[in-house]
Parts: structure tokens; sequence; C-alpha cells
């Protein structure tokens, strides 16, 4: 007599997580475009939700990661938001691309990362704008050709924003 009943109650409960899930899928249809994109290999355009003269909402991708684009001497660039990053941190073209000229004798200071010691070069970037935000005189690096697969976001930009925040999928920065 009890076993129906408990397999009526495990197949609510189930019934109730799928709904729960699915209204989320609605509530953030951008988001959930972006994922979709993303699973499927293509390059997804981040999602951003602008509430406020400088205030930005970022929606995690599927693998968790934030991901802008920032603007640096009118020159777009991809950006991964990493919190771990002392620093903001370059490829080599796209510090090349931003107009952060380097040259081979730059690459003096050595760097910790994952996979060993590696020597880059500092620079300081002018400005750096995303979205409605814009933080200038920002500490940053260039890493060599080759060993840096995407441009980070890192706390020297971060730690000069008023706030930001991380909660529920969404990461809110505010200038």
């Amino acid at each position: 007599m009890t076993r129906p009943i408990v397999w009526a109650l495990g197949v609510t409960a189930a019934a109730a997580i799928w709904g729960i899930g699915l209204a989320e899928r609605f509530q953030r249809p951008a988001a959930q475009n972006a994922t979709i994109a993303t699973q499927l290999g293509e390059r997804a355009v981040p999602t951003v939700v602008r509430s406020g003269q400088s205030t930005l909402t970022l929606f995690a991708d599927a693998q968790g990661h934030y991901s802008t684009d920032a603007v640096i001497d009118g020159k777009r660039l991809h950006m991964l938001i990493d919190t771990g990053a002392t620093a903001c941190a370059f490829t080599y073209e796209d510090a090349e691309r931003a107009g952060l000229r380097v040259g081979e004798r730059d690459f003096r200071v050595p760097i910790q990362t994952a996979n060993g010691t590696i020597l880059a070069a500092l620079v300081r970037i002018p400005e750096i704008r995303i979205g409605t935000i814009t933080v200038q005189g920002v500490n940053g690096m260039v890493m060599p050709r080759g060993r840096l697969s995407t441009s980070l976001l890192g706390m020297s930009f971060l730690k000069r924003l008023n706030e930001f925040n991380m909660n529920s999928g969404r990461l809110t920065l505010r200038g």
C-alpha cells in the first residue's frame, strides 16, 4: 500500500524539480541562447543586462565562466573574467590588436601559472571599457605568443570597481 504512495511522491518531486529548471530557462532566454550556441561550438555573444548608468550583469556560460567584450583603444577584445588573476593578462595577439606593443626584451617578469613559470611583459592600459563601465590606468601583462588562449580581465580591473557580486549564475559589476 505504501509503495505506490512513495512512487507517486518521487514522481511529483522529480516533476517539481524539472519545472523549476524550466521556469529558470524561460526567465533567462538570452542566457540560454548563449549556452546553446556554446554547446554547438559557436562563439556565443556574452549576455549582458544593462541596469543602470554603470552596472552590468553577465550570465555564466555552459562551463560556468563569465566573459565579456572589453574595448581598449577603440579595439574590441573578448575577455574571460578571472578573479584568480592578479592582473589583466593579454594574449600576444590581443595585445597587438589593442595597440599594447611589447618587444622581446620586455618579457622579463616571472609569472607563476598552472603550467609553471613563464616570463611576461608588464603594460599599463590607459583605459578599459566594458559596457558603460570605464576604468583608467589599469596594470596588465602580455603573455608570450602561444602561452595564453584567451585574454583575462583580472583583479587589476575588478578591484577598481565599486562592487562586483556573483550569485545564481550572474556576475554583477558596478563601476
